[in-house]
């Protein structure tokens, strides 16, 4: 996300200079208000920042502010300051709304992290809406390869040049991240759309009849009753999506060698020469230049079947299409299944955005089925993999710190010198972590 900006409302002249310049150090565009009615002009449904309101306030109050926020947007984060009095009252506005509230005197570092969050929310929030709202899209493409990403749009940008060619193609993926999926999608642009598409799970044939399998055979080979067509020749004049290329035994290599060369394949047994005209797109989840480095893939078959080579993102790296292919995952699993369309809480696509999901999307569609039928409330267990970007920040802070203290025997002077803190800064951070000096001194 760009700088998030933060509507900062109270009247004490003092108060607004001091929180809006320590948040403006910490990188947040801050537009400060003495009077909340105003706040209320900027916001929109489409306004993409968090207030921040003290609640006692001559005129419009923090809670009437709060009810005139979320009257505009139910969905927009309010964060009220308190002081000690006014807790009850607090409570009772998280009740009608609130994102959060704050007692006074606070950390800087407790109203930071507390934005964050809100921030992020929010965030997940619109992106949700514009989900919702946006309309299917007109290219085929891009409604078969999911996602916005830079680094799905460069991937769609090269495959369909690649799909305009004749040219056979490597995809390299991870598990789970689609391989089939765009392999259908190079056939489905090409001029052999029309033509069959034929996927044969290369790790899948049984070593005794993967030659079978792949070449067929005439009558009587091995006492057989009939001839039999190999799964190469029921894709002839289309593509042929060879999987799991890098699970091909050796001795099956040089044969396979000889009818991409060729083009053509004989049945066993002695069978005439069959021409293919074949498009042929291999995909692997390993590197086949390190099993030719180890000699179990031979380099000349390498060169035959990667004239282009395209690689597919993994989940990890287009992060910001995780939340919006989840929903997708879930709509299309309430539809299967005829449930309503889900509402799934930001809370959630938070929790789901910061994992790594290392099966890909076959494991978050996975998730995103088992969310729907209710069997997993969270699909993104574990608290580790489940924090967002500032609980992981806060988790770390707190880890240098601990390590820190200990490492100099619970001496404040030498933790805050060895780190450049502020004796102040060491304080607040220690109280905001719950950590106590005398728990690391001898």
């Amino acid at each position: 996300m760009s700088a998030i900006e933060v509507l900062l409302v109270d009247d004490e002249e003092d108060i607004r200079v001091s929180v809006g310049q320590a948040l403006e150090l910490r990188g947040f565009e801050v537009t400060a208000f003495a009077r909340a009615e105003r706040v209320l002009d900027r916001l929109g449904r489409d306004f993409t920042g968090v207030i921040v309101s003290d609640i006692r306030m001559p005129r419009m109050d923090g809670l009437a502010l709060l009810d005139g926020a979320l009257g505009i947007d139910a969905d927009q984060p309010v964060i009220l300051i308190t002081g000690h009095g006014d807790v009850p009252l607090a409570v009772e506005a998280l009740g009608r709304g609130a994102y959060d509230f704050i007692e006074k005197p606070f950390a800087t570092d407790r109203l930071v992290h507390s934005i964050t969050r809100a921030a992020e929310k929010r965030h997940l929030t619109l992106e949700l809406r514009r989900l919702r709202e946006a309309p299917a899209p007109d290219d085929p493409l891009e409604a078969m390869i999911l996602g916005r990403s830079p680094a799905m749009t460069e991937f769609r940008r090269k495959l369909r040049t690649v799909a305009e060619t004749d040219l056979d193609v490597l995809l390299v993926g991870e598990t789970g991240t689609g391989k089939e999926l765009a392999a259908r999608a190079l056939h489905g642009l090409s001029a052999r759309r029309d033509r069959p598409f034929i996927t044969i799970n290369l790790a899948a044939l049984p070593a005794a009849h993967a030659e079978a399998e792949l070449f067929g055979h005439v009558a009587g080979f091995a006492g057989s009753a009939r001839a039999r067509i190999g799964r190469l020749e029921h894709g002839r004049g289309g593509t042929v999506h060879l999987d799991e290329i890098g699970s091909v035994p050796l001795a099956l290599q040089v044969k396979l060698l000889r009818v991409l060369e060729d083009r053509a394949i004989e049945p066993l047994g002695g069978g005439d020469r069959v021409d293919l005209d074949i498009r042929v797109i291999a995909s692997t989840r390993e590197s086949l230049e390190e099993l030719v480095a180890e000699g179990r893939f031979r380099d000349d078959l390498l060169y035959r079947v990667n004239p282009v080579t395209l690689r597919i993102p993994p989940l990890r790296a287009r992060g910001g299409d995780i939340p919006r292919l989840f929903q997708h995952f879930a709509a299309a699993a309430a539809g299967r299944h005829g449930r309503d369309g889900p509402e799934v809480p930001p809370e959630t696509l938070l929790a789901v955005a910061s994992r790594d999901w290392p099966g890909n999307l076959r494991e978050l569609k996975n998730a995103a089925e088992r969310f729907i039928l209710g069997i997993e409330s969270d699909p993104a267990p574990g608290a580790a993999r489940g924090l967002t970007l500032a609980e992981r920040i806060d988790r770390f802070e707190r880890d240098v710190l601990t390590a820190t203290l200990a490492a100099h025997d619970g001496s404040l002077k030498a933790t805050y010198e060895s780190l450049g803190l502020a004796r102040k800064t060491l304080y607040e951070k220690m109280q905001k972590h719950g950590l106590r000096r005398e728990d690391f001194s001898d």
